[in-house]
């Protein structure tokens, strides 16, 4: 099987361990993955303004790219690349002048109707792999882990590019099948405070408390996530939080698809321990994973 694959900036540098578990993982699962030539930043947000349509440019293009190839679908990983693209690609399908004037613009392009499906990997890994056949990859069962999945802003707002109509549902089917115990906590969709940790740091310390609290009295052991900018938020906080006993103790967090590269029986070299905080790999040690990654390279 063949997919058309877009990373976004962010899963080329600081947040590789995302990319790098993802594709060993779906190279386990007998995916074949086609990252697309010549992408550019989808714009990380989508332009909200009636009358701003040049933002919306940069995530069509890539559409376009997508399209181009022959690709009926194309994956992404990151939260929020996905909503950009999303959202972009249901502009393109359901505004006919937006559509004409974004075409127009884009004279050495060819014209974009919307022919392509934008998926997140988790809706992916249930509706083309399946759950079933996920479980009967896994090597390494993530028996007795506690995961509480943080979905964010992105995977379920707005309603119309939702990955699920109701949050808690297909990330706690993605961990069942991973053979780790789902935890449900009530901040699974709070926002991070996203990039208001720029300039309303304090209010951004607050939100963090609340998410990290609210899994960990839930019982969980650690989260998940899919989003860049939630996971640098989620963690880079939790010292201050913990200086200000505003939290009880430090919360792992992990990639979605670090859970899945491990549980696939995968080596360190592609769930990347070496990108994760402290506490994370101190959860892992203590759960009989290596977190020896020499052959890893920066």
């Amino acid at each position: 099987m063949k997919v058309s694959y877009y990373p976004g900036c962010t899963l080329k540098t600081k947040a590789k361990h995302l990319e790098d578990s993802a594709l060993a993982s779906l190279a386990a699962l007998g995916v074949e993955i086609r990252e697309l030539p010549r992408w550019n930043c989808c714009g990380a947000v989508h332009s909200l303004a009636d009358d701003d349509l040049i933002h919306h440019v940069a995530p069509v293009r890539d559409l376009i790219r997508a399209k181009d190839e022959g690709s009926e679908r194309l994956v992404t990983l990151c939260s929020m690349c996905y909503n950009t693209l999303a959202r972009a690609n249901l502009l393109m399908r359901n505004d006919e002048v937006k559509r004409k004037t974004i075409n127009d613009f884009m004279t050495e392009e060819s014209d974009y109707q919307g022919e392509v499906e934008v998926e997140h990997l988790i809706p992916f890994l249930r509706d083309v792999i399946g759950w079933d056949n996920l479980r009967a990859k896994i090597k390494v069962p993530l028996t007795g882990m506690k995961i509480a999945s943080y979905y964010g802003c992105t995977l379920v707002r707005p309603q119309n590019v939702a990955i699920e109509p109701v949050a808690g549902k297909i990330m706690n089917e993605f961990v069942e099948a991973l053979g780790a115990e789902p935890i449900d906590f009530s901040a699974n969709t709070l926002c991070c405070g996203s990039y208001q940790v720029l300039a309303h740091p304090d209010s951004v310390a607050d939100v963090v408390g609340r998410i990290i609290e609210s899994a960990s009295r839930a019982g969980a052991d650690a989260l998940i996530l899919s989003c860049p900018l939630c996971e640098y938020n989620l963690l880079k906080k939790q010292e201050e939080l913990l200086e200000k006993q505003k939290i009880g103790r430090r919360m792992p967090v992990f990639y979605f698809s670090q859970l899945l590269a491990m549980a696939l029986g995968l080596g360190p070299e592609s769930y990347r321990p070496d990108m994760s905080d402290a506490a994370s790999v101190e959860f892992l040690k203590s759960k009989n994973f290596s977190v020896e990654s020499a052959a890893v390279q920066a």
